[in-house]
């Protein structure tokens, strides 16, 4: 299997295509603005929206680099700040998935053109050519995926149509 079609695959079962884990559009689809600001009490964990805020910055950043456009990309001045919240309102809620939503698909078109040249290009400010970085965003993604239902769980918000 080519590289490009692993990587869409892989890009897609994060967003919205159910494979062996759920997908992040499905399990945030019940998530309501207070289970999405939720924290267990011992403080240790995100909350799901600080876990959706961290991906978005990350994904917004490598696109932002990928398209030559790195005077638009996020900063931040470690990596505990990529989880810091918009003003907390159910509007903003919204708008962080949907953004979220918007960057992961805008990756996915990007991947999609991408001839094999450009796979294997290396993107201003990363270490890596697309092929590796957005094949760590992915795993990236799924790692954090799981926290999101863990939290859910912990809540009792996990949907029961859900499998697990």
């Amino acid at each position: 299997m080519e590289a490009k079609t692993l990587l869409l695959e892989q890009w897609a079962s994060c967003l919205d295509k159910e494979e062996w884990f759920p997908p992040l559009e499905k399990v945030l689809e019940d998530i309501t603005f207070e289970q999405a600001m939720w924290k267990p009490a011992d403080g240790e964990m995100n909350s799901i929206w600080e876990l959706v805020c961290h991906l978005l910055f990350y994904e917004k950043r490598y696109l932002m680099r990928f398209l030559g456009e790195t005077e638009n990309e996020p900063q931040a001045e470690n990596n505990k700040s990529t989880f810091r919240l918009p003003t907390e309102t159910l509007e903003n809620w919204e708008e962080t998935k949907q953004e979220y939503f918007y960057v992961h698909r805008e990756l996915e078109k990007t991947l999609a053109r991408s001839e094999h040249e450009d796979m294997y290009r290396q993107v201003p400010g990363e270490d890596y050519p697309l092929v590796i970085e957005m094949k760590s965003l992915a795993m990236h993604g799924a790692y954090h995926i799981g926290q999101i239902v863990l939290l859910s769980k912990l809540q009792g918000a996990w949907a029961r149509k859900h499998s697990s």
